[in-house]
C-alpha cells in the first residue's frame, strides 16, 4: 500500500522533529502522487562543499584517464571507489584571490569570486551555498548548515583580516556566516526544536511515535528505518562518549572545570573523532532532508591544526604545507578520507533508482594548488551525479583556455539547482562540460 504524505514525513516528540529517509512506499519529497500506483517523488539535488586549507603535495594532485580507468595521485587514493561518479578539475581561479595577500584574500572569496578589502574591514560576497540556501532553504527544516573543526582567527594578517582565511561561506558581504564548532548543537539542530543543550535523547522523545508510524510502511522500508534509528543512536552515543573521554568537541574544555589554560589555538584534541562526527551530521541532514546545503570547513587556511593521531612531525597544518614531505602527504590523505567517508555512507542510501550521492553534489576545495601560496590554479573535485544531470568518471583540464573562472563552475553548478543566473561573482560564462 502506498502512503501519500506531503512534501516529507516526520517523527515527533516533546521538543523534537525528526524527518525520515526516502521510503519505496511513501512519496516523501515534492508534490503528492495522484495515484495510488505512481512512484514516490523525486530526491532533491543536495549541495556539499568541503574545504581544507593549504592546498596539498605538489606531486601527488593530479588525476588522469577517465571512468574505471582513471589513475590517481596518493592525495586522491581515498576517492579510488568514486571515480566513476567524480570529476576532477583542473586550471580554475578566482581573479580576486591574485590582488590581495597570501592567505586571506585567497580564501575569503573562494565561493563567490568576489574581491576582498583590506585594512582590517570585512567584505567580500555572498558565497554559492547560501545563494542556494537563500532560494530553497524554505522547503527544508534547515536551509543551510555551516560547520566547522577550527574555530575562527580574529586577528590581521599582512593587512586583511584572518576572518577571510577562517571562513569560506558567506550570508552577505559583510557576514560571514557563523561556524558550529560543537557536534552536539550541530545534532541538535537537525533534530531539536530548540537548538541547546539537553539529557534527553533525540531518539527517545520520538520512540513512540516511530513505534506507530512503522506499522504502516513496507517491510522494506521497516529495515530501512530500523537501520536509520540505529545510526541516530550511534551517533548520539559517540557525542556523549566523547564528552566522557574528556575530549574537546569544538570549545568544549577537557573538565568541568578547566584545571589548565584551553589550548591558544583552541582546536579539538581529537581531531579525527571531531571531523568524523561532523561528517556523520552532514549526511543526516541530506538523508533526511532535513537541510540540503551544507559547508564543511575541516579546517582555516593558514591553519594551526596538528595531527598527533597520524604520528607526524608535531607541527600545524600550515607549516607542514611549506614542503612535499610524507608527512604532509598523510595530512592530505587524511582530509581526502573525510570526503571519501562522506560519499561512502552517502552511496549506501537507496533514493529510488540512484543514491544519495547521485542526487548530490560533494565540492572539495582549498584556496591554493600547494603550500606555496598558487592560487592561479585551485584543486577542485566533484563527487555525485545532482540527480543524474552530472556525468562523472572524468578529467577536465582548463588551462589555458579562455574561460576557467571558479565563478563558471558555480553557475553550473547553480543550475543543476534550479537556479539560473546570467552572472556569479565574475563570470557570466558556464563551463559547459559540467
Amino acid at each position: 500500500m502506498n502512503y501519500q504524505l506531503s512534501r516529507r514525513t516526520f517523527l515527533h516528540g516533546v521538543g523534537v522533529t525528526m524527518a525520515l529517509p526516502w521510503m519505496e512506499s511513501l512519496a516523501v519529497w515534492g508534490d503528492e502522487a495522484t495515484k495510488a500506483s505512481q512512484p514516490g517523488s523525486q530526491a532533491p539535488v543536495r549541495l556539499a562543499v568541503l574545504f581544507s586549507g593549504n592546498g596539498f603535495h605538489s606531486k601527488e594532485w593530479w588525476a588522469k584517464g577517465e571512468g574505471k580507468q582513471m589513475e590517481l595521485g596518493k592525495v586522491l587514493a581515498p576517492l579510488t571507489d568514486f571515480r566513476e561518479k567524480m570529476l576532477f578539475i583542473r586550471g580554475l581561479f578566482n581573479a580576486e584571490a591574485l590582488k590581495g595577500n597570501i592567505h586571506s584574500s585567497q580564501t575569503g572569496n573562494l565561493l563567490s569570486g568576489a574581491p576582498v578589502i583590506a585594512g582590517g574591514e570585512i567584505r567580500s560576497g555572498t558565497s554559492i551555498d547560501q545563494l542556494v540556501a537563500q532560494r530553497h532553504g524554505r522547503s527544508t527544516k534547515v536551509p543551510s548548515l555551516v560547520l566547522g573543526c577550527e574555530k575562527s582567527n580574529p586577528s590581521v594578517h599582512k593587512n586583511y583580516s584572518m576572518i577571510y582565511s577562517s571562513h569560506i561561506s558567506w550570508t552577505s558581504p559583510t557576514t560571514p556566516t557563523p561556524l558550529e564548532l560543537y557536534p552536539s548543537l550541530a545534532f541538535d539542530r537537525l533534530f531539536k526544536d530548540e537548538v541547546q543543550r539537553g539529557d534527553k535523547s533525540v531518539l527517545d522523545a520520538v520512540l513512540a511515535d516511530a513505534q506507530s508510524f512503522r506499522k504502516n510502511i513496507s517491510t522494506a522500508d521497516q529495515r530501512k528505518l530500523d537501520e536509520y534509528l540505529d545510526s541516530v543512536r550511534e551517533i548520539e552515543q559517540r557525542i556523549e562518549n566523547a564528552g566522557k573521554k574528556g575530549e574537546l568537541q569544538g570549545w568544549r574544555p577537557t573538565l568541568d572545570k578547566p584545571n589548565v589554560p584551553r589550548p591558544a589555538d583552541g582546536i579539538p584534541q581529537n581531531v579525527a573523532d571531531h571531523m568524523r562526527l561532523m561528517c556523520d551530521i552532514l549526511v543526516l541532514g541530506f538523508q533526511t532532508d532535513t537541510t540540503r546545503v551544507c559547508t564543511l570547513k575541516l579546517n582555516n587556511d593558514h591553519s594551526s591544526l596538528r595531527f598527533p593521531h597520524l604520528s607526524v612531525d608535531y607541527m600545524i597544518h600550515h607549516l607542514l604545507s611549506h614542503s612535499d614531505t610524507a608527512d604532509w602527504l598523510k595530512v592530505n590523505q587524511f582530509f581526502l578520507e573525510q570526503l571519501g567517508y562522506i560519499a561512502r555512507k552517502l552511496d549506501a542510501i537507496q533514493e529510488g533508482e540512484r543514491t544519495a550521492l547521485d542526487n548530490s553534489m560533494l565540492l572539495y576545495c582549498s584556496s591554493m594548488l600547494t603550500g606555496s601560496h598558487d592560487a592561479t590554479n585551485l584543486p577542485v573535485v566533484v563527487l555525485g551525479g545532482a540527480g543524474g544531470q552530472i556525468q562523472g568518471g572524468r578529467v577536465l583540464d582548463y588551462l589555458g583556455k579562455p574561460n576557467r573562472k571558479m565563478c563558471s563552475l558555480y553557475l553550473s553548478m547553480l543550475d543543476k539547482c534550479g537556479i539560473r543566473l546570467k552572472e556569479f561573482g565574475d563570470s557570466n560564462e558556464r563551463l559547459a562540460e559540467v
